[in-house]
């Protein structure tokens, strides 16, 4: 009997039969996952089975249970028994992996703990992984103490509190002057030198110079750390200002006499010199500022004098030590030194000479002796040196004196590689006779230590100090004439 079209229609919709799809859900590969699915769900709730077990169950056909063609072949069958009538229609697409009964690599635990024996096939959870859910905790809700935070109405203790905590904090809710000298006051009874910077770094911004100035007079701590900061920051103009409104006319002096600093030009800062010497100082600082305008005005003199000779090559002097940096803006020791290396012997009328600079800037007998013992041992005239400690009494009698010990002018020579000659001379006018011997030990000068044992008639030091020198030599000699000497009553 032939149906029409309109009865084949109705036939396939009324009909139990599904036409088949590839989203079909009763296909062989589906049912294999929900399989799976149903495993790794249990897994949980069955202990597992120690991984070096070897029993192993089988079925009555000898396949392991819980392989997977023993899993596939038992799907398969609940399959064909539910979809027979299909089969009569559609065809079977089989979709289970060819395995081959004897190379199982799965177990019943295996397929629980999702991983093979032998390592040579996935597991179900590998093959078949499903995409991972992340979770995120929920965000925790701050308690409301801490909203306080991103609030600014906070009282002046309150903000220098949070300023010391290191939290956040805002000054410029404190409008009128009242509040800005509260949050003052509260930031120095906290002590803290760091909040009451801050505070008045505030200040100067908000304030006027005046009003900040006024303020401050009564507020000694603030004023002190106030004036800390702008040394710091080197606002030389205000703190003048800030010394001026205080009625402190030296620091202001000070202040101001320490621009000359940032002038380059020699000649420029000199005039600046010349102009703070009317300024307030006290009569210490004005000393000093006098003999500095003095000292720099001789200075530009001297170098402009040497520099014309060292290039004209008038002076052997300069031929055989050539300068190696201009004597402009050094201290006066130094120029000092540069006087009595290139200008020692010079009358003292003029501005070059060491004695000149000795008395114009009143140096000490003790500083002017080191610096000009350490300028001519520079350029070893020992002549120079004699000179230096050489007197006369009124009888025309000569003498070695000196200001400084002996034996501190021993090390300056010694520096200098002075000889032996010289080091003997020096080193017989220390008093101290052990600490004769020792400097006379420590630079090899054996006439000072023969003559020493023999003035302290000690024969056995005498005798040992025989067996350190050479024999056969000239102190050697000397040794044996004084032991041999029958006039001299030796003490031991």
């Amino acid at each position: 009997m032939i149906r029409g079209k309109p009865d084949e229609d109705e036939y396939w919709n009324s009909s139990k039969f599904k036409a088949f799809t590839f989203d079909d859900e009763d296909d062989d590969f589906t049912r294999l996952k929900e399989s799976k699915r149903a495993v790794n769900s249990i897994r949980s709730l069955v202990e597992e089975e120690d991984e070096e077990d070897d029993v192993e169950k089988v079925s009555w056909s000898g396949e392991p249970v819980g392989s997977i063609s023993w899993s596939v072949k038992e799907t398969a069958s609940s399959i064909r028994s539910t979809g027979e009538v299909r089969d009569q229609s559609f065809p079977k697409i089989n979709t289970a992996p060819s395995l081959p009964k004897n190379s199982s690599g799965y177990s019943l635990s295996s397929l629980f703990k999702g991983k093979a024996k032998t390592g040579s096939f996935q597991s179900f959870s590998e093959s078949f992984g499903e995409t991972s859910i992340r979770n995120y905790a929920p965000e925790l809700r701050k308690p409301k103490s801490e909203y306080k935070d991103y609030v600014s109405d906070w009282t002046p203790e309150e903000t220098v509190k949070r300023m010391q905590q290191g939290k956040v904090y805002s000054l410029e809710k404190f409008r009128s002057l009242q509040d800005k000298l509260l949050l003052l006051d509260e930031a120095v009874n906290a002590h803290d030198g760091n909040v009451i910077t801050a505070v008045l770094i505030y200040l100067k911004k908000s304030l006027s110079k005046e009003n900040l100035f006024r303020e401050l007079i009564t507020r000694e701590i603030a004023l002190r750390h106030y004036i800390h900061f702008l040394k710091e920051i080197e606002e030389q103009k205000l703190l003048v200002e800030l010394f001026k409104s205080l009625d402190r006319t030296e620091d202001m002096a000070l202040m101001q006499y320490r621009d000359h600093l940032n002038i380059r030009d020699e000649n420029k800062r000199r005039d600046f010199l010349k102009s703070c010497l009317s300024l307030p100082f006290s009569p210490d600082d004005a000393t000093h500022v006098q003999d500095h305008y003095t000292l720099l005005e001789r200075q530009i003199i001297i170098e402009a004098n040497d520099k014309q000779v060292e290039s004209s090559g008038q002076a052997d002097i300069f031929k055989k030590y050539p300068r190696k940096a201009s004597i402009l803006n050094m201290p006066i020791i130094t120029t000092l030194y540069y006087s009595c290396f290139y200008h020692y012997g010079e009358s003292d009328g003029t501005y070059s000479s060491p004695a000149n600079i000795r008395k114009t800037f009143r140096i000490s007998d003790k500083q002017f002796l080191l610096t000009c013992l350490g300028a001519r041992a520079k350029l070893k005239a020992w002549f120079d040196v004699d000179a230096l400690f050489t007197t006369k009494n009124w009888l025309g009698y000569t003498k070695k004196r000196s200001p400084i010990g002996f034996h501190r002018i021993v090390d300056i020579l010694q520096k200098n590689n002075a000889p032996v000659q010289v080091l003997q001379e020096y080193v017989n006018l220390v008093e101290d006779a052990e600490q004769k011997i020792s400097l006379a030990q420590k630079y090899k000068c054996h006439d000072v230590i023969i003559n020493t044992y023999r003035d302290l008639k000690d024969r056995q030091q005498l005798i040992v100090y025989r067996g350190k020198v050479e024999r056969g030599s000239s102190e050697y000699r000397k040794i044996e004439e004084i032991l041999s000497n029958s006039q001299i009553r030796w003490k031991n």
